[in-house]
């Protein structure tokens, strides 16, 4: 008679390894990327080639001082935080503040707290928070119009000193006229490079659903409450859905397997905590966009969301019999 063997879960494997769901994001990303370029112009290479060789480099770097195994480098995760920095940035901003994102995102956020699955926050977000409160002006305050589009007519049309323009969320607070939905949508507008395209984040996010890398629960319920507050409070849900980074942060960095909660009733709470605080930021904040502080603050409270939403086991009282 054969003896049973007797391992530890899981038993059966889905055949999904770090690789290849790092590699589907960065393809569910190259969307968003072409459609950055094609508005914006070939900077967006330079600074997106910027952001993630830092961010390669910074993790063999750190890996190595801290005497880990530097194989790590050939998982697509530094190059999906480089990615994600890249395309949440302006295209006017230097690349040298670009690279020291990237750098701080993956050694202080990602190898300092133990490498992949150990950060507490998203590397990405938090990088680029980082950025913001040390060069507000370069992240915040200065937006380069599209190529091509309303705006790219209105600076063309203008004196030759106008170099800048409005993002549609700041135009939203002033007050001022907002590009038409099919260029909110389509992605002619000022904005961060990767998040203007609603079209092609909307590709990609489709990829990643068919791919099943993600769950759709936080995204729509993320999504959902902050257009739900929005319309309450009298505003456009069409153009919050298609302005700012929601769309971007929703698909591709909410649902981050680290940072947010693994079972269903956690990701309601997660996605629906996103969507409150988004909502309130942009409605009554001084700042325009609320997503990366929603997202962090959330990520802080996966742990104690997790421990609330743990669904009992077979058999414990309370569970199903």
């Amino acid at each position: 008679m054969n003896k049973l063997t007797v391992t530890a879960s899981p038993h059966i494997h889905s055949g999904a390894s770090t690789r290849r769901i790092m590699l589907d994001v960065v393809i569910a990303l190259i969307p968003a990327l072409i459609a950055a370029t094609f508005f914006f112009g070939t900077r967006v290479l330079l600074l997106t080639a910027a952001t993630v060789s830092a961010a390669i480099l910074a993790e063999m770097a750190s890996r190595m001082v801290m005497k880990r195994d530097t194989d790590t480098i050939y998982d697509f995760s530094a190059v999906i935080t480089g990615l994600l920095l890249a395309l949440s940035f302006p295209v006017s901003l230097p690349v040298w503040q670009a690279a020291l994102g990237a750098a701080i995102a993956i050694v202080v956020i990602k190898q300092m707290f133990g490498g992949l699955g150990q950060n507490f926050v998203n590397p990405a977000i938090a990088g680029r928070l980082v950025l913001m409160f040390s060069f507000p002006v370069a992240l915040s305050a200065v937006w380069t119009p599209p190529l091509f589009g309303s705006a790219a007519d209105a600076i063309t049309t203008a004196t030759s000193d106008v170099v800048t323009t409005a993002t549609p969320l700041a135009l939203l607070a002033e007050g001022a006229p907002l590009p038409s939905y099919w260029e909110l949508f389509i992605g002619a507008h000022a904005g961060s490079m990767g998040e203007t395209s609603i079209l092609a984040l909307l590709i990609g996010a489709a990829y990643l659903l068919w791919r099943r890398v993600i769950s759709p629960v936080i995204p729509v319920t993320f999504i959902g409450t902050t257009l739900l507050i929005v319309t309450l409070a009298g505003e456009d849900p069409l153009v919050h859905l298609m302005t700012g980074a929601l769309v971007i942060v929703a698909f591709f960095m909410a649902t981050d397997y680290v940072t947010a909660p693994m079972n269903f009733k956690g990701r309601v709470v997660f996605g629906v905590g996103c969507g409150i605080i988004t909502a309130l930021i942009r409605l009554f904040a001084a700042l325009p966009e609320g997503v990366s502080f929603a997202v962090i603050l959330m990520n802080i409270l996966t742990p104690h969301i997790e421990t609330l939403t743990q669904p009992k086991a077979f058999g414990q009282k309370g569970g199903k019999d």
